[in-house]
């Protein structure tokens, strides 16, 4: 069992390095998902076709200018008969009708509230910008849970890969003991299973830390199969800068101001449609090219021809479309005011979970360092019994206990330590700084 377990351990650590690994920096990572993630990538073609809308090209205020030429031959056989008593017959009369024109509309006044849905089309651009920055935000979110949690498991397999040498060196140990009739089978027996069992928690590890290394990967958009090391390194931000953030509140939180971007679409969206009681009044002008040709003999003319200009005003009033402008005015205000409500739902939301995400980084921040006393506290323990095991004064028990608790003190220590790195971000994204924080 115990060299099935080195076998497996063995190979398993093999493919993990067969492959050659990179450092992996927290900066690269943000700039690898930041250029190839395709969620953002999505979003930001959205925010593109928002802002090809948001011209003035798409908003009704330049001219319309059309130009259209027709082109129409008539072949018909007449007959006819004068009051006089003239009569006659024409076979194949031809007829050339040919017209062409340009024409130019523009609307002076125009009752679909052109000025207000141009103002809209670019608040709208701003929400798209918004958005995808919220998208980007949340990301990064999932990226730096991934990359830490990346860091915290390299970090707690480094633990257990030194717990396992000191089994396997206590095993060894046990083994010259016997020989030397110093020690019984059972101890030989009990070192073994501790050593069995720290190989099954350090390839359990070590089979995770893969796992999530492929999920890195993939947030990144590289090839799963890209083998790296990560800067493993944590630092904190300054608790001046978290207090700063923590008075500002949540002033620049994305959602937030995507709430507010809201309420001013919705105005505008109001005045638009109260806009739809006036009239549309427009200009409208063309140029016309008209020739006529008749090989009838006995028209009035055979051949035609006349151009020139035409200019006029045009007025439309809608005055009364069955009641939709009504019903479409009474439900822009109560749009308008469900804005506001949104908008107020929101703050008292994000007020809440931002002050308990500052409570909760602080929480883990003191946890932190009070586990980091309890490990210096287990750390002198273990050393202790360590030099009285080597001079036999405590059992094999009484030892593997002391490992055991300087194990179970390195593994909270480094889970509250990266614990407390993802707290501190997630209170950044809250305040809205945790773009700026790694541009």
């Amino acid at each position: 069992m115990k060299n099935k377990l080195y076998i497996l351990l063995i190979l398993f650590c093999g493919i993990i390095s067969s492959k050659g690994q990179s450092k992996l920096t927290i900066s690269e990572a943000v700039k690898n998902t930041l250029e190839n993630n395709l969620e953002i990538k999505y979003y930001e073609n959205l925010e593109k076709i928002s802002k090809n809308n948001s011209s003035i090209l798409n908003n009704n205020y330049l001219p319309n200018v059309q130009l259209g030429t027709d082109l129409n031959t008539n072949i018909q056989n007449i007959e006819i008969e004068t009051p006089d008593g003239f009569s006659g017959q024409l076979d194949n009369s031809k007829i050339d009708n040919n017209n062409s024109t340009i024409s130019l509309n523009y609307n002076i006044i125009d009752a679909s509230g052109r000025r207000f849905n141009y103002k809209k089309s670019k608040e709208l651009y701003s929400k798209s910008k918004l958005e995808v920055k919220e998208i980007i935000e949340n990301t990064l979110m999932q990226l730096f849970s991934i990359f830490f949690e990346v860091g915290r498991l390299t970090e707690e397999k480094n633990i257990l890969q030194n717990t396992l040498q000191i089994s396997k060196e206590r095993y060894k140990r046990k083994l010259v003991q016997f020989e030397y009739g110093q020690t019984n089978k059972l101890e030989i027996l009990n070192a073994e299973v501790d050593v069995n069992s720290d190989s099954i928690n350090l390839l359990n590890t070590s089979k995770e830390l893969s796992n999530v290394k492929r999920d890195l990967n993939l947030i990144m958009n590289v090839n799963l199969d890209n083998n790296f090391e990560i800067e493993n390194s944590i630092n904190f931000t300054e608790k001046a800068i978290l207090i700063d953030a923590y008075s500002k509140g949540i002033i620049g939180n994305t959602k937030f101001l995507i709430s507010e971007k809201d309420i001013i679409i919705s105005n505008l969206e109001d005045k638009a449609t109260r806009f739809s009681y006036l009239p549309t009044i427009g200009l409208i002008g063309s140029y016309g090219w008209n020739e006529s040709i008749n090989d009838n003999p006995y028209a009035f003319y055979n051949k035609s021809f006349s151009n020139g200009f035409t200019a006029g005003l045009s007025v439309r009033w809608n005055l009364f479309s069955g009641g939709k402008r009504i019903t479409a005015n009474k439900n822009s205000k109560i749009y308008y005011e469900n804005t506001e409500i949104t908008k107020e739902k929101i703050k008292l939301e994000l007020e809440s979970e931002f002050k308990n995400a500052y409570q909760t980084h602080l929480n883990n921040i003191y946890i932190l360092e009070a586990q980091g006393k309890n490990l210096e506290v287990n750390k002198d323990n273990f050393e202790r019994n360590k030099e009285k095991y080597k001079i036999g004064s405590i059992s094999s028990i009484e030892f593997r206990n002391a490992q055991l608790n300087l194990l179970n003190a390195q593994l909270r220590e480094n889970i509250f330590r990266y614990q407390a790195k993802i707290s501190e971000l997630y209170f950044l994204k809250l305040s809205g700084q945790i773009i700026s924080r790694f541009k």
